[in-house]
This record gives C-alpha cells, structure tokens and sequence, in this order.
C-alpha cells in the first residue's frame, strides 16, 4: 500500500500517529504513514520505537523501500511483538541518530560543492561518511576541510524545492551522480538547496538534512584514498582534525 513519506516534507518531525495496514510474513509493518526515513541514496535507514495503545513498545531495527518507493516497510527487531492491521501507533524515531545523520548528509553536499567532480559512489555514516569522485588530480585534505568549513560557518539556509519529473529530464546536467540517476515516476523530485536563491547548490536528493549549514557543526576530511586510476575516496568526520587522520 502507498504510505504517505512524513518526512519527505519536514525532516525535524520526530514523532507522529499511523495506523497500520500491512503485516509481512517476515514482520515487517507497514503504515498509512510515516516520519521515519526507508534506506536510500547512502543513508541508513532511521531505528527507534513504535507505541501500542497500552503505552507497551515495539523495537524497530530498520526501515526500507518495498519493491517500489512507495512502500515503507518497518522491520521490529527480533522477539519483538507485533501490531494487527489497523492498531493505531504512536511513532517515535531515535532522533540523536537521525539528527548525526541529517548533519553528515549535508556535509556530504558541502564535499560535492567543494569538489565539483562526477560522484560514483557514496554512503553517509553516522560517525563517519564516505564519497568518491570521478578524480584524477591530487588535493590537500586540509585545504578542503578549510572550505567546508567556511560554508558551515558562513551559515547559509539549506532547503527542498521540487520539480516535476519533467524538469528533471530536461535538465540532466543538475544530476552530480556519476553512476546512480535520481527516482522518477512519483511525479516530483526533491532539489536539496543551498543558500539564498540556490546559489552555493541544488541537487537532486531524497535524503534529510539540516535547514541551514551551521548546523552540520565541526567536520573534516580525514583521509583521501585512491581507488583507481581516477577514482578518490574523501572520508568525513566530525570534529576537528587531529594527529591521528
């Protein structure tokens, strides 16, 4: 069943009500909506809880895409029990997780604005995260880092417009990725901005971030790793860069 994607329209909603309209063999639930995020794009899928009328909890150990986008399937850790098909549940995802992961992404696009270089791969982490570029050359890790850093610092919004699929089509140059196009078919797709007027960046990305840069806090490049004749791996981490990256 189609499920309304909660957190496709605001990225701090940490909680909400849902009734349940599937049971998969495997116990995986589904709901007529949601606030937490399915595994897509490089970024892990959000954990946390669901509440039962009677206050009692059901541990949930992923999220992820059905066969298609529109099915968020909600998989209960092991030994847990489960709801019935139109029990009434109070969401609850474990937001210090989400929130690291929100600030990692966002680093992720201040990388790709920093290093303006095809992406072939990536995945966001919620202590570290990684993306590889499409690269050649050799470059400072501390020269980027001080980038980033000056975006962080310059604080400038971070916010979706959409467009139809249309757009998308006609425009493929918007597109980083290398190697992975953008879902369509759902009849919109989400351009993740950043500052005033979109003029540090805008790129497509169903991913949840931070509303302004600011936010992503202390980061940097801890190591750049070569994989290929013309492939680097930047890998990220919060705080500040020490003796031992």
């Amino acid at each position: 069943m189609t499920v309304h994607a909660l957190y496709r329209d605001d990225f701090y909603l940490s909680t909400a009500e849902a009734v349940v309209t599937a049971i998969h063999e495997d116990g995986g639930i589904e709901l007529d909506q949601t606030c937490f995020y399915a595994t897509s794009g490089g970024q892990p899928g959000d954990t946390g809880f669901l509440e039962r009328g009677d206050g009692s909890r059901i541990m949930l150990g992923q999220t992820k895409h059905g066969p298609i986008k529109d099915i968020i399937i909600h998989v209960p850790l092991e030994n847990q029990p489960l709801p019935i098909v139109g029990e009434k549940l109070v969401l609850h995802i474990d937001w210090a997780r989400r929130y690291k992961l929100m600030r990692m992404h966002t680093a992720c696009h201040l990388l790709s604005v920093v290093c303006p270089y095809p992406i072939t791969g990536a995945a966001v982490g919620e202590d570290e995260s990684r993306v590889d570029f499409d690269m050649g050359e050799t470059i400072d890790k501390d020269e980027v880092t001080a980038k980033m850093i000056a975006l962080v610092n310059e604080n400038h919004p971070v916010f979706v417009r959409w467009i139809t699929d249309e757009e998308l089509i006609a425009n493929p140059g918007i597109v980083k990725s290398k190697n992975v196009r953008p879902p369509i078919g759902l009849g919109r797709v989400s351009l993740v901005c950043i500052g005033e007027d979109s003029a540090i960046d805008s790129q497509p990305c169903g991913g949840t971030h931070v509303s302004e840069t600011q936010e992503v806090g202390a980061i940097h490049i801890a190591k750049i790793e070569k994989k290929g004749k013309e492939n680097r791996r930047f890998r990220i981490r919060f705080g500040a860069p020490t003796d031992e990256n």
